[in-house]
């Protein structure tokens, strides 16, 4: 298989600029038939538009994402737990191509489809999350946020369970409430789901002392289910608050870099500086489309608090913050020199997952392949191994043997 180029205008021509692979054992080319094993921790769904107002109780149908049009004939989208956006009209002629013609309408949404887009980007398997089902949790009614996250999960799983050897969904749990969040979690296990996807915060909305949270005890009940399903969890920035928070000019900038990729530090912090991995050693976690470049700090900063506040950071822990996230945790990127640069000299080669981010326009696809030349030139064949397939094989136990044989089939 050849590797199929795809046209680009000015403005995404770096997508294609690349050092080539000269020296590498192994690339990361479709055509290569001895490439890497390529999984991408981060993919995502284009659900049908009526997919929840088709399936969720009459009762609750007013209340899930919808257009306005106010006074002034401005269209509006109303999601719940969400500042209103204004909708604007766009020329799809203008809208920059580097890949993004299939990162619209209907990209992604049928197991086919996917199989084809990647095998133009050589993956063999993906973990994939909602698109328009990011904001499930954006409400406080426990009843409301769990219709929304089932719907999901009995759809993906009604897509995509029959692919799941390489084509895997998480199932969105609801941890506002413990008690639901087990019951689901049960059901989800019993259909085979290969990971689970909880909000980054448990109650939707801005940080309140008041609210419960994934370092107090009540989440033990839960974690001891968790890991007796043995199902390692992720958390998919963005999933706990509004991140669009700045308007106008830059607005796409500072929401992504202040208000949306940093909301996974709170439950990385939650877990790894509370004991809850003392009391639950089995359990796994990942952090998702992140980013991997503040990683090295946030261990640092969380060792260096908990040596200067021992005081305060109850409660004692046997190792540093920093431990248990090596031992049980990961973050994925698309794009992160700067964390490529700090993973072997931070002994984080083994915590950090690639991904394409497809079918978005943050990610990769489908010129991945010069992504990962652009960014892993000093890394050796053994790191590269491990962060573009064979970390996220061992975190959600994917056959390795098995997406050898479906790629020599292919």
């Amino acid at each position: 298989m050849t590797h199929e180029l795809t046209a680009v205008d000015e403005k995404n021509r770096w997508r294609l600029e690349t050092p080539g692979h000269d020296g590498w054992e192994r690339t990361a080319r479709p055509d290569d038939s001895k490439r890497y094993l390529m999984l991408s921790a981060d993919c995502h769904c284009n659900e049908p538009g009526g997919l929840w107002w088709q399936r969720i109780d009459k009762k609750f149908q007013h209340r899930l994402p919808h257009i306005e049009v106010d006074e002034k004939g401005e269209k509006w989208m109303v999601v719940e737990g969400y500042q209103r956006s204004r909708m604007r009209a766009r020329n799809i002629a203008d809208v920059p191509k580097g890949g993004e013609d299939r990162l619209r309408g209907d990209a992604g949404r049928t197991p086919e489809d996917r199989i084809r887009d990647h095998l133009r980007d050589g993956i063999d398997a993906e973990i994939l999350f909602p698109n328009k089902g990011l904001s499930m949790w954006a409400t406080q009614d426990v009843e409301f946020a769990l219709a929304q996250t089932r719907v999901w999960n009995d759809w993906a799983w009604e897509s995509f369970g029959p692919y799941n050897d390489f084509m895997s969904p998480m199932a969105a749990i609801v941890t506002s409430d413990v008690d639901v969040a087990i019951d689901e979690i049960k059901r989800v296990a019993k259909l085979g789901f290969r990971g689970l996807m909880l909000p980054a915060k448990p109650i939707w909305g801005a940080p309140d002392s008041r609210h419960p949270n994934y370092n107090l005890d009540i989440y033990d009940s839960m974690w001891a289910v968790i890991q007796d399903v043995d199902l390692p969890i992720t958390f998919h920035i963005s999933t706990g608050m509004d991140p669009r928070t700045a308007r106008k000019e830059g607005g796409a900038v500072i929401n992504y870099v202040t208000h949306a990729c940093p909301t996974v530090i709170e439950p990385m912090s939650c877990l790894c500086a509370s004991g809850v991995f003392e009391r639950f050693p089995r359990l796994r976690f990942a952090l998702i489309e992140c980013g991997i470049g503040w990683v090295p700090w946030a261990l640092e900063a969380m060792d260096e608090a908990y040596r200067k506040h021992h005081m305060w950071a109850l409660p004692r822990l046997k190792k540093l913050p920093s431990d248990y996230f090596r031992e049980h945790g990961a973050a994925s990127f698309q794009d992160d020199p700067i964390g490529l640069e700090l993973a072997v000299k931070h002994d984080l080669v083994g915590n950090f997952l690639w991904a394409n981010d497809y079918p978005h326009a943050e990610g990769s696809w489908p010129h991945s392949a010069e992504a990962i030349e652009r960014q892993m030139q000093h890394l050796n064949e053994d790191s590269r191994a491990k962060i573009l397939g064979l970390n996220t094989a061992k975190m959600f136990k994917f056959d390795i043997e098995k997406l050898l044989a479906r790629r020599d089939a292919a």
